[in-house]
């Protein structure tokens, strides 16, 4: 299955209070404090995100490349670096099985007694020899860099690889409304999920408010 761990952060909702007060007065009194959720909810429906920015949420996850697509696609201000076939040859062979297909029986006549389940792995197991194989037999010809590069072609869709993402919190937010939807596809829609449940159980709750202000 596909995982994520939050591996640190920077900031709070008082850094972006702070942030927006920075063109009146940085100073921290007991009244303003009491003015924190009120400002980031203003902040957050008018739109004035930039001081969203000053904070981070730093993760690692491991994932299908759908979801690694999802990831890179569409976003803005996120920092992205994760394992690549191109450089190593992917050794542990992770991949990922949607856990809403069990039980569905294939209708292909030489394989009616198999679920999709089933097969798909069957399938990935294979490919995952056959890259590995592919990797060995080109190096001698195309050597070792061409070699890896060409023989992840056999890698299937619902390979994993692991990365470690960033967010600042006005991009954490996009991404949330972006793939935390009901349109995004499950996977994904998950990763989002687990992130921003993860943010929530941080000691303290420190982003707690901001997490009003967006309505998350």
């Amino acid at each position: 299955m596909n995982k994520v761990e939050l591996l640190g952060y920077y900031g709070s909702d008082l850094v972006h209070a702070q942030s927006a007060w920075t063109s009146t007065s940085r100073d921290i009194t007991d009244e303003k404090k009491a003015r924190v959720g009120k400002l980031l909810k203003m902040l957050a429906s008018e739109g004035h995100h930039t001081p969203f920015e000053k904070s981070s949420l730093h993760f690692l996850v491991t994932v299908d490349q759908a979801t690694h697509i999802h990831l890179i696609k569409h976003r803005i201000g996120v920092s992205v670096n994760g394992e690549s076939a191109r450089y190593k040859e992917l050794k542990e062979d992770k991949y990922y099985i949607p856990n809403d297909w069990p039980d569905i029986p294939c209708s292909m006549e030489h394989l009616q007694r198999k679920n999709w389940a089933d097969i798909l792995d069957e399938y990935t197991r294979y490919g995952n020899q056959l890259y590995h194989k592919c990797l060995e037999d080109l190096t001698p010809t195309l050597g070792r860099k061409r070699a890896k590069e060409s023989a992840r072609f056999f890698k299937t869709f619902n390979s994993q690889i692991t990365m470690d993402v960033m967010f600042n919190w006005r991009s954490f937010y996009h991404f949330q409304k972006l793939r935390n939807s009901e349109h995004a596809q499950v996977e994904v829609r998950q990763l989002a999920q687990d992130m921003l449940d993860l943010v929530k159980q941080i000691d303290g709750n420190p982003f707690a408010l901001t997490i009003e202000a967006f309505g998350l």
